[in-house]
């Protein structure tokens, strides 16, 4: 059954505000991986590098309404993504079609300029987020790579935009890693949440399985918590010390509350919401965080 949409007549404010919430501001906090490249090569209090990409944190946000307007009937169909601004009628297509054309059309020419390699990433990006929303969403496992592909793409524009000297490329492995795994849990959280009618809002979903999910959540469970060791002891560009290795307890609590999260509480349907709204979670973040900066801006090298 197709929910009522609002009248097609809606007020400009209504409309702007619905363009805003369809950029998903709540999902930003992914964009926040362009700001890695900077971070660790430790020119994050460098004022021209930090301004251009937070240029590119913006540019990265506007595939959002691209893959709305194309699933506006599923997301009709969807208990929770029926009320984004362009399945409730908050936003017209044509106005969404609009905004897309004119983002993408100043968007990748000002990616260019920024730098070329971010322009070819950036370029990369669209494409791909197209061809997901247009072919791959519908390909069991393949959805997940593609959709998990876009982090490290999002890390690696963060490191093109200026030379990057000391950006490891461990860094890539955990980030496509860890984007498996909230995919998979994002996932298992929408046939637990759709039950018997998850093949109708996303064919993949019928390929799928509980138990399939949870496999593919322990394999790559593991492999995110080596990766990431290997990178705190092996990568060169790290402090001699070794200090980083202090940062791995931080990474599997917020790996095991992650867990926790999606097998007892049922969530995961919005990772990046996750993150903000768990207190344990979020605070295991920004604790995260703030040690890596310690540890690479005032240890010794």
């Amino acid at each position: 059954m197709k929910t009522e949409t609002q009248p097609l007549t809606v007020p400009h404010s209504q409309t702007l505000q619905g363009l805003l919430l369809s950029m998903r501001p709540r999902q930003w906090t992914k964009n926040l991986l362009i700001f890695a490249g900077i971070v660790f090569d430790v020119k994050l209090f460098v004022l021209p590098y930090l301004a251009c990409t937070i240029m590119a944190f913006v540019l990265s946000s506007a595939v959002y309404l691209i893959n709305d307007l194309a699933d506006i009937e599923k997301d009709r169909q969807h208990p929770r993504k029926r009320y984004r601004p362009l399945a409730s009628g908050q936003l017209s297509p044509q106005v969404a079609t609009i905004a897309i054309i004119v983002i993408v059309a100043v968007a990748l020419p000002l990616a260019f300029w920024l730098s070329t390699p971010f322009g070819g990433l950036a370029l990369t990006y669209v494409v791909l987020m197209l061809a997901y929303s247009v072919y791959f969403k519908h390909i069991v496992i393949v959805d997940v790579l593609i959709v998990s592909a876009a982090y490290p793409l999002r890390a690696g524009a963060g490191t093109v935009v200026f030379p990057i000297e000391r950006f490891s490329p461990w860094l890539y492995v955990c980030t496509l890693l860890g984007a498996l795994l909230i995919s998979f849990g994002k996932r298992r959280h929408e046939m637990r949440l759709l039950e018997n009618s998850a093949a109708h809002h996303r064919a993949s979903l019928d390929e799928y399985s509980p138990a399939l999910l949870d496999e593919m959540i322990a394999v790559v469970t593991s492999t995110t918590v080596i990766a990431y060791s290997l990178y705190t002891f092996s990568a060169p560009n790290l402090p001699g010390s070794h200090a980083m290795m202090l940062t791995i307890p931080f990474v599997l609590y917020g790996i095991f509350r992650y867990l926790y999260l999606i097998h007892r509480r049922n969530e995961g349907g919005s990772p990046e919401e996750l993150f903000l709204k768990d207190r344990p979670l979020a605070l295991t973040v920004l604790l995260w965080g703030l040690t890596v900066i310690a540890i690479l801006y005032f240890g010794q090298r």
